[in-house]
């Protein structure tokens, strides 16, 4: 008597193997978005670095600073009065370190040039401008504060593109980081999936 053949359940596939092996160009096109998003925030630090080389801003350097006291906690301000006395040592100096640094950065972000590197100076950058000259974005006063800083979120987005490794296109670090040996952490290395196969999946 012949055995009757039992059909093998149908076979499903997850979210993270199947629906992306199927659609490869989902990817690359994710990996690009960021990559064009990160050229584009460079700009706008472009555009603040800019500004930052002019004169107006450069002489007017503490009093800026001191104008985030207003309103403030007694220990916010204490703070920025800290910040306020060290800088007031020589003004012209600092506010010329800060347009530099923010001239460097925007410059790494629209390269793509040691893009890791640029998301950690970058992040400490805008929180050290959100808990300075914006003291912490406050004061919170309740019908007067609308948001948290303008700043704050820039320290968000570059923790978004370290995450997601927003210098896999456009960059010259795909270039730079087989050369760096032990130092290619700086930059961003690839893992674009046009080296997709099917038995590795994506790495991205």
């Amino acid at each position: 008597m012949r055995s009757k053949r039992i059909p093998s359940p149908p076979r499903v596939e997850s979210h993270f193997a199947g629906s992306w092996h199927r659609q490869p160009g989902l990817s690359v096109w994710r990996a690009r978005t960021l990559a064009c998003l990160r050229v584009a925030f460079g700009g706008i630090w472009a555009v603040a670095a800019w500004l930052k080389w002019q004169p107006a801003f450069q002489h007017s350097f503490v009093e800026q600073i001191n104008k985030a006291k207003d309103g403030q906690a007694p220990a916010i301000q204490a703070w920025i009065s800290w910040w306020s006395a060290l800088i007031s040592l020589n003004p012209l100096l600092f506010a010329r370190i800060e347009a530099s640094t923010e001239t460097a950065l925007a410059l790494m972000l629209i390269l793509g040039l040691f893009s890791n590197l640029s998301y950690v100076v970058g992040a400490f950058l805008a929180l050290s401008i959100w808990a300075i000259p914006e003291g912490f974005g406050g004061p919170y006063v309740p019908g007067q504060t609308t948001d948290v800083g303008t700043t704050l979120p820039y320290a968000l987005l570059f923790g978004v593109l370290f995450v997601t490794s927003a210098g896999q296109y456009y960059a010259l670090d795909q270039w730079l980081a087989p050369h760096l040996g032990p130092l290619s952490f700086f930059a961003s290395r690839s893992s674009r999936n046009d080296d997709f196969t099917p038995e590795r999946g994506f790495a991205f």
